[in-house]
């Protein structure tokens, strides 16, 4: 099962390879294969594009969509707002509570954006960022 999930994730010959010897795309790469080994049905990931270059991100962004697919929920931490819509159905923003949630076509938009990270929700003040 690990061999057939690290030819999924395009890393069949990586099997003997210490994971420090890895570049961080490779590590990311790995870490999802051993997370795929599971056959879970729920899948919460922090942060699987952080530090991987464009083909890798394509790689596993491919893995994760082929998941929901096949039935799986697919839970990610996610900071890039430019691939939000190109990525996720739903976002949920949160910032110390939760601001928003729902399709990415209703929430996803600049007064969310806004509200989510130029506002302290627990103070109800704005917060104010040094040029």
């Amino acid at each position: 099962m690990a061999k057939r999930m690290l030819e999924k994730v395009g890393l069949p010959t990586f099997a003997k390879r210490q994971i420090s010897q890895l570049s961080g795309g490779q590590r990311q790469r790995v870490f999802l294969a051993r997370a795929l080994t599971q056959n879970a049905e729920i899948y919460i990931m922090d942060e699987p594009l952080a530090g991987v270059d464009m083909k890798t991100e394509r790689i596993i962004m491919t893995l994760l969509r082929n998941l929901v697919n096949e039935g799986k929920t697919v839970i990610v931490v996610h900071h890039d707002l430019q691939t939000v819509e190109d990525y996720f159905d739903h976002a949920v923003f949160i910032n110390r509570e939760i601001i928003a949630a729902g399709p990415v076509e209703e929430v996803f938009n600049k007064e969310i954006i806004d509200l989510t990270y130029h506002q302290d929700h627990n103070l109800g003040e704005e917060v104010v960022e040094d040029a």
